[in-house]
């Protein structure tokens, strides 16, 4: 059996936590207007790109490779580096939350926190094409 990434483990106690609280007489806890709150300052995130830097080894070994193409399903994969901030950080949002859809990139990006995201949009935005 293959260990949960991160985020689905933290989905799972999360959801856990919500039954157990609906399940409780007393009234609901303060913390959702801090959640709501948190939300837009997600979106303003500074990326860092040294720490970016470290964070995108393991993309290199797919967009890291002139012409390279998956065997299954057969596409080509993008080449990254020097990519719009805003479009990296979009794209890996959708990947985490299932809008794009493709195994491996939602593998990955569901082990991204918001900031791991910024910094890696940082980063990799800041290289030439």
């Amino acid at each position: 059996m293959r260990p949960l990434p991160i985020a689905a483990s933290l989905a799972l106690l999360l959801a856990t936590f919500a039954v157990t609280a609906q399940e409780s007489t007393a009234p609901a806890p303060a913390a959702a207007p801090a959640v709501a709150a948190a939300t837009p300052a997600a979106a303003a995130l500074t990326g860092d790109s040294s720490r970016g830097k470290g964070l995108v080894y393991t993309c290199k070994g797919c967009h890291g490779l002139t012409g390279y193409k998956n065997a299954y399903p057969s596409y080509h994969v993008p080449m990254i580096g020097g990519q719009s901030e805003t479009y990296l950080r979009n794209a890996l949002g959708e990947y985490r939350t299932g809008k794009r859809k493709h195994p491996t990139m939602q593998a990955q990006a569901e082990s991204f926190s918001e900031q791991d995201i910024a910094d890696i949009a940082a980063y990799l935005s800041s290289l030439k094409k």
